[in-house]
């Protein structure tokens, strides 16, 4: 089974390896059905979707008759204003078949006039100070894409008390010095104060460029469960963090068992050997967000 962890100050011991909704993007029911019966048998206890997640509130929905009190649920919303975001919680709500969620989070709130619009009055922060109030969420974050993360989530978390943050986090993307460092500098700020934090981007192998992907993910993935194990593994070699499953419901197996089966963390030079072997390069260039 893969371990659980507290996930931060909300005294839910969540497993290490988070569902990813991201994965049911365009699958049908019968196709998330099955995924429940995997996400049962590996003990998953946390599912993470967003409103954005194309279908994924709609086929995760139909569980929580049956699985309510299984997952800590946590779904996202891309709107930087109260009104909007809160429209989208009652969707989202209503989507996912529940009274309430256990995590909202500001989806990927990273551009800096985003940031401002969003965490100032009349901003999404409204919506989420209203809606804890109201228990329609028990807990809220702040999750981002790109080099600039780090940086604005710590910014975040010195405007308001999230409960958590989520950023990319892989081997490769942590031999930049710079993002390294932020990184860093974020998850002490994290342990200190008993923040969550999740990482995405486990088996990112690079960009797609002109490719085509035959996986419902924007990027390219590592393939080969031999490789998929070495980054899982190495991810999971840090104790402070929780690991967001792939954006596809057919390499997520693959995910799963190397989570179950985590020992300890895998040297640098098997890392730089699969680097090579699989011609990894960095998912993000420049600032790009």
């Amino acid at each position: 089974m893969i371990p659980l962890m507290e996930f931060g100050n909300t005294a839910h011991k969540s497993t290490r390896t988070i569902f990813g909704g991201a994965a049911f993007w365009t699958v049908t029911q019968n196709e998330a059905d099955r995924t429940l019966d995997l996400l049962l048998k590996y003990g998953i206890n946390h599912i993470d979707t967003a409103a954005s997640y194309g279908d994924s509130e709609l086929r995760i929905g139909p569980w929580m008759r049956e699985h309510r009190k299984t997952f800590f649920l946590a779904t996202k919303t891309e709107k930087r204003t109260y009104l909007e975001a809160k429209e989208e919680l009652y969707k989202s709500l209503d989507r996912l078949k529940v009274d309430y969620v256990d995590l909202w989070q500001m989806h990927n709130l990273v551009n800096p006039d985003q940031w401002q619009t969003a965490q100032n009055e009349g901003g999404t922060i409204d919506a989420f100070i209203e809606a804890k109030e109201a228990g329609l969420v028990r807990y809220i974050g702040v999750t981002g894409h790109g080099l600039a993360a780090p940086l604005r989530h710590l910014q975040s978390l010195k405007k308001y008390k999230f409960n958590s943050v989520l950023l990319p986090y892989n081997f490769i993307l942590m031999q930049n010095e710079k993002y390294a460092l932020e990184f860093k500098n974020l998850e002490d700020f994290c342990i200190n104060n008993n923040v969550a934090v999740q990482t995405i981007k486990t088996i990112a192998k690079g960009p797609l460029g002109d490719k085509k992907s035959k996986h419902a993910v924007w990027y390219d993935p590592l393939e080969d469960s031999k490789s998929i194990t070495n980054a899982v593994h190495w991810s999971m070699s840090n104790p402070n963090i929780f690991i967001n499953t792939v954006g596809d419901i057919h390499l997520l197996p693959h995910v799963l068992e190397a989570a179950s089966n985590f020992e300890s963390q895998p040297s640098d030079e098997i890392m730089l050997a699969d680097i090579k072997k699989n011609e990894i390069t960095q998912l993000f260039k420049g600032d790009e967000i």
